[in-house]
């Protein structure tokens, strides 16, 4: 292993650029872990974004580190963008607050090194104090439909029209500063709209299920009826499932084909060797595992499990199962532009782990959503506990990546369940998480649905009701 590493670090700082590199970061809404064809995903087509995963360094254990808001992206982006954890960024809890210092975020870090800070794409539900500090904000959330000047279906299009506009302009002009260009496409967040002709890539009936499909999650988990749960009725059906999956495809190869254009346009202007490129997601979300829709949970194939693929000079191509958090950004990225990173910051420097210099910055992954759940993992072993109705799973990733089997009542993993929980303690004490994991009263567990049917537009459950005979069926 050591020669592995040596070998590696050998690699790295025979790449080293000779300029310092720009730096294009793609961070796209909602995008799941396994959410390309290169990362796993069944007949999901992603031909340029997987060419990236091809020459460069894959961390397939990333996450965002919880939330306590519903809207997991706010406190995504918030940390990324300080490097700081989601207990300690400004605003905590809601971390909707316009606060904070901005020379220590991303942006003003790079820019104070002498980064041209440029930003374009989602600002809603975003870290607004973050997006400010860049030198130029261009924000487009896709909101308005019916114009292609501003819907969701034609967003990728309209930031990749942006970026490519900046590149060329960036690449005609004299000064010999790098770029930091981050490029936040409100895609494939729900109302996943796609241009007709990746819609026609993919029929719902062609693609299969996750082994992790259920018809309704077996407890109340605490955020059963949030909007993102919403989005179909339940039990979930294998139709509405798959419907759902096609619609995210989608919007995922509609991203790629724009990136495509992007890369493109580095390489016709001279740009593309010395760029290090990013892509990763704010969020994980389910497609039917366990009977969810959302990402307000603490599944693998869930709500806090993201990309992130880093490509570029002076990063060899590999693929590394070390946790990083998205916070790791911020003093990675600094490190990699020559930059400093603040001493303030919770995020931890991934260079080390992409030279080949260690193996990890860190032993455990802990996570957490509002006061619901908390979960721990070592590697192998992950439990989730949920203290409002007293519930406990215990999941041996290496034998069940998908969860399947909870183990956390058969009494030989007893003294597994225990160390867990005392590493939970620790990470929890360490990051100031105060929530208790038993509480005095705990609630009932058990739940059903509301009287409720989807009216087919994603983002939306209405309660049930008679339709006007004018009114067409829900389809």
């Amino acid at each position: 292993m050591r020669a592995f590493f040596l070998l590696l670090s050998a690699c790295f700082a025979a790449q080293l650029p000779a300029a310092r590199p720009n730096i294009l970061h793609i961070h796209a809404d909602d995008h799941r872990a396994d959410g390309l064809g290169a990362l796993g995903a069944p007949g999901l087509l992603t031909p340029h974004l997987d060419t990236l995963v091809a020459r460069g360094f894959t961390f397939t254990r990333a996450y965002t580190q919880g939330s306590m808001i519903g809207a997991v992206c706010t406190p995504s982006r918030t940390m990324m963008l300080t490097g700081r954890s989601w207990q300690r960024i400004p605003g905590a809890p809601g971390a909707r607050a316009d606060a904070g210092d901005p020379t220590t975020f991303l942006p003003g870090v790079l820019g104070a090194a002498g980064y041209r800070t440029w930003h374009m794409g989602k600002g809603g539900n975003a870290f607004t104090a973050g997006l400010r500090a860049f030198q130029t904000s261009i924000v487009d959330d896709g909101k308005k439909e019916g114009d292609p000047a501003t819907d969701r279906a034609h967003a990728s299009a309209r930031l990749a029209d942006r970026a490519i506009a900046f590149l060329k302009e960036h690449a005609a002009r004299q000064d010999a500063a790098p770029f930091y260009a981050y490029l936040a496409p409100p895609v494939p967040h729900d109302p996943r709209s796609a241009e007709p002709r990746f819609h026609a890539l993919y029929e719902p009936k062609n693609l299969p299920l996750s082994p992790a499909f259920l018809p309704q999650h077996p407890w109340d988990n605490g955020e059963m009826t949030v909007r993102d749960e919403r989005l179909a009725p339940w039990p979930r059906t294998p139709e509405d499932t798959r419907r759902q999956t096609a619609d995210y495809y989608a919007c995922v190869s509609g991203l790629d084909h724009h990136v495509g254009r992007i890369f493109a346009t580095l390489k016709e202007t001279g740009q593309w060797e010395n760029t290090i490129i990013i892509f990763s997601g704010d969020n994980g979300l389910s497609l039917g595992e366990h009977g969810l829709f959302g990402k307000q949970n603490l599944y693998e194939f869930g709500g806090m499990h993201v990309p992130l693929v880093i490509a570029g000079p002076g990063i060899p191509h590999g693929r590394s199962a070390a946790f990083a958090y998205l916070m790791d950004l911020l003093p990675t990225l600094a490190t990699l532009a020559g930059a400093k990173a603040p001493a303030s910051i919770d995020g931890r420097d991934l260079t080390p782990i992409l030279r080949g210099e260690q193996a990890g910055v860190r032993d455990v992954a802990y996570l957490g959503y509002r006061d619901c759940m908390r979960s721990i993992s070592d590697g192998r072993w992950k439990l989730i506990r949920y203290p409002l109705v007293d519930r406990t799973q215990l999941f041996d990733l290496a034998k069940d990546p998908r969860e399947l089997a909870n183990l956390a009542d058969l009494p030989e993993h007893d003294a597994t369940l225990r160390r867990l929980t005392g590493l939970l303690q620790a990470e929890m004490k360490a990051y100031g998480d105060t929530f208790p994991l038993q509480v005095a009263a705990p609630a009932r567990a058990d739940w059903s649905p509301p009287p409720a049917q989807s009216d087919g537009a994603q983002g939306k459950t209405q309660p049930a009701r008679k339709r006007k005979s004018a009114e067409p069926a829900p389809k």
